[in-house]
């Protein structure tokens, strides 16, 4: 791969914002993730094996597409994201379209990005970090709902948000704070879920190699 991986440019992105926000907000930020840690991935999450729920998402230009539409008898890499003001999201989103893309167009798969935000954050998202993949919003988190992933910053950090001069509520289409978890689940072309990673903590995320290996793994069943 043409870049470090995640986990790399995440340690190094940390050293200066920690260095940016403080001692104070960046403890807020760390106890948050490890409160996410413990508790752990959601009961309720969907997984390998299951169905892939269908709902009503936008494009970036404020149209309606099903996400079953969206699958095309394909197989399909589902990232949810939390949004253009995620650092942690823009990192990511970056490094599939450089090292991701290339990989699932040589195995005729496709990537698909999904978050709360508006239409409006959808497109910053595309634009900002040069994305050639489809990019949806999922108002109201309904299609991340039925997936089971959807969570809200604590209180501690919504503050520090706010005083870092942002709101996650100003970000999304149903005006809440509510995100998915970052996950990434391989859909196959029958719309049996292969392969799901959902981090619970938000600076983690799935690494292309994991992912390239899991969509090889469709060819093996």
């Amino acid at each position: 791969m043409s870049t470090p991986s995640i986990a790399q440019q995440v340690d190094d992105f940390n050293v200066g914002f920690e260095s940016q926000i403080g001692d104070r907000l960046a403890a807020v930020f760390s106890g948050e993730q490890s409160e996410l840690r413990a508790a752990g991935v959601p009961d309720g999450a969907l997984g390998e094996g299951d169905t892939a729920p269908d709902a009503d998402l936008l494009t970036a230009d404020g149209a309606a597409v099903s996400f079953s539409s969206v699958l095309d008898d394909a197989a399909t890499v589902v990232v949810f994201y939390r949004g253009a003001w995620c650092p942690y999201c823009n990192i990511t989103l970056r490094t599939y379209q450089q090292d991701l893309l290339p990989a699932l167009e040589e195995r005729g798969a496709q990537l698909v990005a999904i978050s709360p935000q508006t239409a409006d954050g959808t497109a910053q998202s595309q634009g900002n970090n040069s994305l050639d993949f489809t990019v949806l919003s999922d108002p109201g988190n309904v299609l991340a709902d039925r997936f089971g992933i959807v969570t809200e910053p604590s209180a501690h950090a919504q503050e520090a948000h706010t005083e870092l001069g942002f709101a996650v509520s100003d970000s999304n289409a149903d005006a809440t704070a509510r995100v998915p978890f970052p996950s990434v689940y391989v859909i196959d072309r029958s719309g049996r879920i292969r392969f799901a990673d959902v981090h619970v903590d938000y600076t983690s995320r799935t690494e292309v190699i994991d992912i390239v290996g899991a969509v090889d793994r469709l060819g093996d069943n």
